[in-house]
C-alpha cells in the first residue's frame, strides 16, 4: 500500500482475496482501478469492478471481500472524509438535507469529473513525501464539491454526525450475528455501553452474548451445509467463525457430527 497521506490512500492487494467485517469509522470515498469488490449485508449484496466509483456510509456493518481479477491485483484509489474535515467544509457551504436512508454504499455512474478528479491524483503516489496539508486539504475539498455535484442528496449522511442512539437489541443482533466482531461494537451499534449491553442481553436471552453469538453461528452453518450443499472451508466464514479448526471443534460438541458429515 502506498500512501501519501492517512486520508487518500492507493490500496493494492496481489493475493487471492482479503475477506474483512468493518464499520468504518469515517465516510469512504473510493474508485476502483483493477480486480473486484464484493460487499455483504444482511439483506443485500453487491459486486463493483474496475472504473466503479463508491462512497461508503460510516457506522454501516458489512462483509467486504476484494480479490484481483483477470490476472490484475485488486487496486483501488481510497479517501477518508473524517469528521473535522466535513465539519469545516459544511460551515461554509450550506448543506441540503432531506431524510434518507444510509445505504450500504452508493455507487456513481462515469463523470467527467469523477474521471478528472481520480486521474489527478494518481501522480501524487509517486511522492517520497506526504501530501502537503493546504494541497490534502484541497483534494479532499474538491472530492466533496464533485460529490455534492452529482449527488444532490449526499448531504443527507455527510453531515450526521450523531452517534448511534439505542436500538432494538433483538432485532439487531438476528440481523448481524454472523459479522465476526468484538462485543464491544455489537454495544456501540446498539447505542449502549459494554456493561448495559450484556446486561440487556441476559436479560432477554437468558446467557451471555458470547455464547448466543456461538450457537446462532453454529445453527447457521448446520443451515448452509444440509440445505445448500456447501463444503466446511466455504460455510464457517460465511457463518462467522475466525477459523476451521475452532469452528470444526464447535460444531462437533453442538451437533455430535462433523462438518463434513453433514454434507
Amino acid at each position: 500500500m502506498r500512501n501519501p497521506s492517512a486520508e487518500v490512500v492507493l490500496a493494492c492487494l496481489e493475493e487471492k482475496y482479503l475477506k474483512n467485517e468493518v464499520m468504518l469509522e469515517y465516510h469512504c470515498f473510493v474508485r476502483i482501478i483493477s480486480g473486484a469488490l464484493k460487499i455483504i449485508s444482511p439483506d443485500t449484496s453487491l459486486m463493483f469492478g474496475p472504473g466503479d466509483t463508491i462512497l461508503f456510509p460510516r457506522r454501516q456493518l458489512s462483509t467486504i471481500i476484494q480479490y484481483p481479477k483477470e490476472d490484475k491485483p485488486y487496486q483501488c484509489v481510497l479517501i477518508l472524509l473524517k469528521e473535522d474535515r466535513l465539519k469545516e467544509y459544511y460551515s461554509r457551504n450550506m448543506a441540503k438535507v432531506a431524510i434518507e436512508r444510509l445505504p450500504i454504499a452508493r455507487s456513481y455512474d462515469r463523470h467527467p469529473l469523477l474521471e478528472s478528479y481520480f486521474a489527478s491524483l494518481l501522480p501524487y503516489f509517486e511522492l517520497e513525501n506526504e501530501l502537503p496539508e493546504r494541497l490534502l486539504a484541497l483534494k479532499i475539498e474538491e472530492a466533496l464539491t464533485i460529490l455534492r455535484t452529482i449527488d444532490p442528496g449526499v448531504d443527507s449522511f455527510l453531515t450526521d454526525f450523531s452517534e448511534p442512539g439505542k436500538i432494538d437489541l433483538v432485532n439487531f443482533m438476528e440481523q448481524n450475528f454472523m459479522f465476526n466482531m468484538p462485543l464491544q461494537k455489537f454495544s456501540y451499534l446498539t447505542g449502549r455501553s459494554l456493561t448495559t449491553f450484556k446486561r440487556d442481553f441476559n436479560k432477554i436471552y437468558n446467557m451471555t452474548p458470547q455464547r448466543w453469538l456461538t450457537e446462532r453461528r453454529l445453527k447457521l452453518a448446520h443451515y448452509l451445509l444440509s440445505e445448500s450443499n456447501q463444503k466446511p472451508v466455504d460455510v464457517y466464514r460465511e457463518a462467522g467463525f475466525e477459523n476451521l479448526s475452532h469452528f470444526s471443534y464447535a460444531f462437533k460438541k453442538q451437533f455430535g457430527a462433523a462438518p463434513k458429515d453433514i454434507i
